[in-house]
């Protein structure tokens, strides 16, 4: 009896070392500041785990040593961390200086299906009205979260699709610097997409260009944000 416990103790010993191994922990924070960022998208290249940082910016995820891992925040740039090991660290992401999400909007590119990329994430994140763990589980909550970045990645991809550079400047006289600052001022939301259709949009770019052009030009650029 005694070789048995003795045997358990050893697997349950050798189970929990090896589960601590292959968690990462860390903070991310904007470079230059102190400021923690929450809702930072964290994804293992390798393994396709998945996480997101909490309201003090920390997160944890599992992963290995030679593990990527990829971090995105909309307003900044995103960032990789190749692991050479799996001491808590802390990630600076700076901000971008253009409000334009640098994402490269092609026709043959595969539409964004997180649900068929992640189930993980929709299956953790339901709530059972029997099942008090399901409402207050640290895996639940992280589900929830990650399942309310999906849903706004879906929509900012949708904005994309619909507000591309390409189809912008097929409409409107700017290139550049001038496209992207005008994109940048002018990006509709998502309920605007949804409530109109393509004859509104394109109206909407038109008319949206003319009050650019009315700016005096030292308004034509993305104002910096107030610390």
């Amino acid at each position: 009896m005694k070789k048995i416990l003795s045997v358990i103790l050893i697997l349950s010993f050798i189970v929990s070392v090896a589960a601590a191994q292959t968690t990462f922990k860390g903070t991310v924070y904007e470079e230059g500041t102190n400021t923690r960022l929450s809702d930072v998208f964290i994804r293992d290249n390798n393994s396709r785990q998945v996480s997101i940082t909490d309201k003090n910016g920390n997160f944890t995820i599992r992963a290995a040593v030679g593990h990527t891992l990829i971090f995105n925040s909309p307003g900044y740039q995103s960032d990789t961390l190749y692991l050479i090991d799996l001491m808590p660290k802390k990630i600076m992401l700076a901000t971008q200086t253009i409000a334009l999400r640098a994402v490269n909007i092609t026709a043959t590119r595969t539409a964004f299906n997180p649900r068929a990329e992640y189930p993980e994430v929709y299956e953790k994140s339901k709530v059972y009205v029997f099942s008090p763990s399901t409402w207050f589980s640290g895996e639940g909550k992280k589900a929830r979260r990650l399942k309310k970045y999906f849903q706004r990645e879906s929509e900012q991809r949708a904005i994309d699709a619909a507000f591309s550079p390409a189809y912008v400047g097929s409409l409107v006289p700017l290139k550049g610097t001038e496209l992207e600052n005008f994109m940048t001022l002018y990006r509709p939301n998502y309920a605007f997409l949804r409530s109109n259709n393509r004859e509104s949009i394109v109206a909407y770019i038109n008319d949206s260009y003319k009050k650019y052009i009315a700016l005096p030009p030292d308004k034509r650029a993305p104002q910096p944000l107030k610390p």
